[in-house]
């Protein structure tokens, strides 16, 4: 696995990148976190509590309240009589302040920290999704993912030259939200010495016919935003970036990432992107899914979707190559050709 220096891995915290790319992206607003809110992230000693709002607002607005579950949010671990009521925590000056931001926002935000999006939590909302309109369903996704622990407790793992256990702060990202976006016009793009050397489509688990007859004028459109937005402003040599290619043919920067360690490269291996994909002169490789036969499975696990060990000999590789050699003994069996 590619390995990557802290330096690397700050740059790619939104808090950094973002001002400097604020008229390329997605509107947002960002938050440094107190503290003693990141210790209730972190905090597992106990039941798990929601905050009290200030505003009223509920995590699960839809829920059906009743005496029985509010015990289960409100009372210690104990037994009989030595069992004493929880009072939820509260951080009314945070709340106000991320209530103001969505408000500003249009109403609806999906949330991040330094690097990564609650995206492991979605099914605990109300709609399915990361899209909030409180800080309750803000701090109840934050509390319910899995992937997060990366931010909080891991993001430096992979560093050659690792001294930090943690960054020194940590911020709320609030992202404005946008019902409408195709998933099928997102996509990743793979930096090396700065110059860009692979694009692939960033939803795997798909395919898209209509990207076929799009993708020359998809890559093109990128090019022009490296070109002229990124290359001499984003100071990594290796990096990936994901973009957003809107229907007015815009491009939008969603994120960055490292080059290697937890960034998955999808339709694309380290090894090749790093000794033969995009050399320079090369025509930029643009990878999409062309067929059902080419959708890769989905990843949706307790881990963060870039947290993935698909290195060759690890559980997932290995459960590629089955799936793999499965698919092959399909197509040549007869039935197939029934």
């Amino acid at each position: 696995m590619l390995g990557m220096t802290e330096e690397e891995v700050n740059r790619c915290q939104i808090q950094e990148w973002y001002p400097k790319f604020k008229s390329v992206s997605i509107r947002t607003l960002i938050h440094e976190l107190p503290e003693y809110f990141v210790e209730y992230l972190l905090d597992d000693s106990g039941p798990f509590l929601l905050p009290a709002s200030v505003s009223n607002d509920d995590a699960l607005p839809n829920r059906i309240h009743n005496a029985f579950e509010e015990e289960d949010y409100q009372v210690s671990e104990g037994s009989g009589d030595e069992a004493e009521p929880s009072s939820p925590p509260s951080f009314p000056e945070l709340e106000l302040k991320i209530k103001e931001s969505i408000e500003s926002l249009g109403g609806a935000v999906f949330p991040k920290l330094n690097w990564s999006a609650p995206k492991d939590a979605a099914w605990i909302s109300t709609s399915g999704t990361l899209r909030c309109t409180s800080f309750c369903e803000i701090a109840l996704l934050l509390r319910s993912s899995d992937s997060l622990v990366h931010d909080l407790c891991h993001a430096y793992d992979s560093c050659n030259d690792k001294t930090l256990t943690r960054p020194p702060s940590f911020f709320l990202a609030l992202r404005k939200w946008y019902p409408s976006l195709r998933p099928e016009m997102e996509f990743r793009c793979f930096v090396r010495g700065q110059c860009l050397v692979g694009i692939s489509q960033r939803e795997v688990t798909m395919c898209y016919p209509a990207l076929s007859e799009k993708k020359n004028d998809i890559k093109v459109l990128i090019q022009e935003l490296f070109d002229s937005n990124v290359r001499q402003e984003f100071e990594s040599e290796n990096y990936t970036f994901d973009v957003y290619v809107t229907k007015d043919e815009r491009v939008k920067i969603l994120d960055f990432n490292p080059w290697g360690a937890f960034t998955l490269p999808l339709l694309f291996a380290w090894e090749e992107l790093q000794q033969n994909v995009g050399e320079e002169g090369d025509d930029v490789e643009f990878r999409i899914v062309e067929s059902q036969c080419a959708v890769r499975p989905g990843l949706k696990t307790a881990v963060p979707y870039d947290y993935l060990d698909t290195k060759p000999g690890s559980g997932w590789d290995q459960f590629f190559r089955n799936a793999d050699d499965e698919l092959q003994r399909q197509t040549r069996s007869p039935e197939a050709g029934a």
